[in-house]
């Protein structure tokens, strides 16, 4: 038994001792989610916050997997830890998929939530509400300290756009995307249920098994 053991930590290029994992983002907001879902789990985690010397990678790629990929790869090797990084953003139907990998900026370098929520309702003016299908993308990529991919993973939630915006928690589009069979939007919902239904959590689900394999 301790033998598979060894062979299966070894085969993640770790050793026996339990690994931190960072996450490889700067945004607080998604650091803190990500950090909630995670702590049921018993996972040792630290944000970028905790690192200054931590690098802002340059997101070229074009998808959400390649940029997340981007992120985590080059974070791990600088800092020399285990990280977990994330691309998400909102895809729009009537957008042609817009605002996508732009999501963060699609008003401007500020990254302005207010001034993109704007942005979306102003583009989406004349079109009816059975046609403001979107939906919620996340990718998740794990990088080990050599900057060696071990897993990733991606994961949706579907709603509609409305308007005016409604309610107060959540980030970046929560308050204009209803999740359909609640009635209710993302900023209305509280963290418990997001952390449920978001595209966020379903990622991480799919990716934690491999998670808890390679930190042990």
């Amino acid at each position: 038994m301790l033998s598979a053991c060894v062979a299966e930590r070894a085969r993640y290029g770790i050793g026996m001792e339990t690994k931190q994992l960072i996450l490889g983002t700067h945004n607080v907001h998604k650091g803190k989610e990500l950090a909630e879902m995670l702590a049921p789990h018993g996972v040792a985690v630290a944000t970028l916050a905790k690192f200054p010397e931590a690098i802002v990678p340059v997101e070229d790629g074009k998808s959400f997997a390649e940029n997340a990929q981007i992120k985590a790869i080059a974070q791990a090797k600088h800092l020399h830890q285990w990280v977990l990084a994330d691309d998400s953003g909102i895809a729009i139907d009537a957008l042609k998929g817009a605002p996508g990998i732009d999501s963060a900026h699609f008003a401007g370098d500020a990254r302005d939530d207010e001034a993109n929520n704007r942005l979306v309702l102003e583009k989406l003016a004349d079109v009816p509400p059975e046609r403001r299908g979107a939906k919620y993308i996340c990718h998740v990529v794990l990088a080990n300290p050599t900057g060696q991919v071990v897993a990733e993973a991606t994961g949706f939630c579907k709603g509609r756009i409305v308007d005016p915006p409604r309610g107060a928690n959540g980030f970046g589009y929560d308050p204009l995307f209803e999740i359909r069979e609640y009635h209710k939007t993302f900023g209305e919902l509280g963290p418990a249920v997001k952390r449920t239904l978001s595209h966020r959590s379903r990622a991480l689900r799919k990716i934690l098994p491999e998670v808890l394999r390679a930190l042990g």
